[in-house]
């Protein structure tokens, strides 16, 4: 009898130590599966990202075409484009591809138009600055959208921010005066690319503040959002071609019925497309924390690609104004991301006693 007893707690001890340990290789593999999945979109986003800033830059570089309105209206067309195929190809297959019905509405057009008229300024600028100041330089000449994150969200939204958040924008200003002195001292700095640049995070910051607004007419679809935008940014655009003078150079430019110029063009708006869609994906795999410290890291990289591709020699300072910026936009990430937390924490108590406070509001996430 004992021997049974004996036989049968073995068994049941072998059992439990072989389900232990299969649970124990479902959870290493699931962490892999998880960690690689993660890797993927992350090499994902970088690649389309920096892709994408290259491939802006050699169209806008072309000395031949003088049209950044054209080249701008274009994109915004193909991926008013690609949002109807994304619409056919996810009522042909539901499974497999995700994306919202979307039908054009006057109405919801009207409501969207105030931030289309920030996002045709958001887009311009930075492909303008782009054009002026290159790649190496584009990563300071528009820094300032953090800063600006603040100013505007103390004038429009009435919303204060810590200390430690101001520091870090008087360090990402400090990185900014350091690489336009520079780029000044090197002979290379161009004052259009810095005034567009400058504009261009002005116009970042106000895009994130309209969007908030402007997100329940769209029952708050991004893609949706992105739909009316750039069909509102399409027509906005061709009084703008005309008023500069656009359209006589593209009628006159010699590769306008060259195949391989007109692939370019579509590839650069299937890149902006793409770009929309995979920093979402980052976002929903990681976090909102860890997609900005990604695209720092990004910043980072595209700049070192862009020195080392132009064979070009950079000081010690002017590297050191590049740290300062994408260090102090970290930090400040960093630190919203710690006062988030600290607010989500809070009880009823001690948020009701904030709110009895003169002065004191709730400082947004961006």
């Amino acid at each position: 009898m004992n021997r049974a007893q004996l036989k049968r707690s073995s068994i049941l001890r072998m059992a439990l130590s072989g389900a232990e340990t299969i649970n124990q290789d479902e959870h290493e593999e699931s962490f892999i599966l998880r960690a690689v999945r993660i890797a993927a979109v992350v090499a994902l986003y970088w690649f389309v990202s920096i892709t994408m800033v290259f491939l802006n830059n050699f169209l806008l570089d072309n000395r031949d075409l003088e049209a950044p309105l054209f080249i701008t209206f274009y994109q915004c067309a193909v991926t008013v484009g690609l949002c109807w195929l994304m619409q056919l190809l996810a009522k042909m297959c539901p499974g497999v591809v995700d994306f919202p019905s979307v039908k054009f509405d006057l109405k919801t057009s009207r409501e969207v138009l105030p931030l289309s008229f920030v996002f045709i300024g958001m887009i311009t600028f930075n492909n303008l600055c782009l054009k002026f100041v290159g790649v190496a330089f584009y990563t300071v000449s528009r820094s300032l959208s953090t800063v600006f994150n603040v100013l505007f969200s103390f004038i429009i939204l009435k919303q204060t921010t810590s200390m430690h958040a101001l520091i870090c924008c008087g360090i990402i200003m400090g990185g900014f005066w350091l690489g336009v002195d520079q780029e000044g001292l090197a002979g290379s700095l161009s004052w259009s690319g810095v005034f567009f640049g400058v504009l261009a995070s002005a116009s970042v910051s106000l895009n994130a503040i309209y969007t908030k607004k402007v997100m329940p007419a769209v029952d708050g679809s991004i893609w949706k959002l992105c739909f009316y935008n750039n069909i509102n940014a399409c027509i906005l655009f061709l009084p703008l071609i005309l008023v500069f003078g656009e359209v006589g150079r593209v009628a006159s430019f010699s590769r306008l019925t060259d195949l391989s110029f007109w692939g370019m063009m579509t590839l650069g708006g299937v890149f902006g497309f793409a770009i929309g869609y995979v920093t979402g994906l980052q976002i929903k795999f990681t976090s909102p924390l860890t997609h900005n410290v990604s695209g720092t890291a990004k910043a980072c990289v595209q700049t070192v690609i862009a020195v080392v591709y132009n064979s070009t020699s950079k000081s010690l300072l002017w590297w050191t104004s590049n740290m300062m910026v994408l260090g102090g936009s970290s930090a400040y990430t960093f630190v919203k991301s710690r006062e988030m937390q600290k607010t989500a924490h809070r009880g009823p108590q001690d948020s009701a006693k904030e709110k009895l406070l003169p002065g004191e509001k709730e400082n947004p996430g961006v």
